[in-house]
């Protein structure tokens, strides 16, 4: 099963190879990864999606627990939470079919951030069915690149201490 995991750990040189060393030992695949610092500069978020059964899962967030660095750990996968990637397409566009391109782009309510003499990159945010089908349509003009960032995910509910 995948986990959506969000940890908060301290701002701080090696953190983020121990917590990610952690989870690699066990033996797991990090599917993705982010961090960047909170509203706290003292401290960063790092969400990771890590597929591993329950008994395994409940293993890593207790290992997790102990590592002194780690203030508090979320497991997002089955709470009402809001799910973001950020993705960067260059896509082939010949003059005359760049405004088919330019309107999947609009539908999706992506931005076009570059336009080159045989190419268009487009920057589309969004959750992972959403770019998925921006990916498949313009596989039909030719994708020259593709890339993207880790997930990003946050609760919908504030939980009060």
């Amino acid at each position: 099963m995948r986990h959506v995991l969000s940890v908060l750990v301290e701002n701080k040189p090696g953190v983020l190879s121990r917590v990610t060393g952690l989870i690699s030992r066990r033996g797991f695949n990090i599917e993705s990864l982010t961090v960047g610092p909170t509203e706290d500069a003292t401290m960063s978020r790092v969400t990771a999606i890590v597929s591993a059964d329950e008994l395994a899962y409940e293993q890593i967030t207790k290992q997790l627990h102990k590592l002194i660095s780690v203030h508090k750990i979320s497991d997002l996968t089955n709470d009402a939470a809001i799910e973001r990637e950020l993705v960067l397409f260059k896509v082939c566009a010949a003059p005359d079919r760049r405004g088919e391109i330019i309107e999947i782009a609009n539908v999706f309510r992506a931005k076009i951030v570059d336009v080159g003499g045989s190419s268009l990159t487009i920057e589309a945010t969004g959750d992972e069915n959403k770019l998925r089908g921006m990916e498949d349509l313009f596989r039909a003009y030719g994708i020259k690149e593709i890339i993207r960032t880790g997930k990003i995910a946050m609760s919908r509910n504030s939980k009060e201490a």
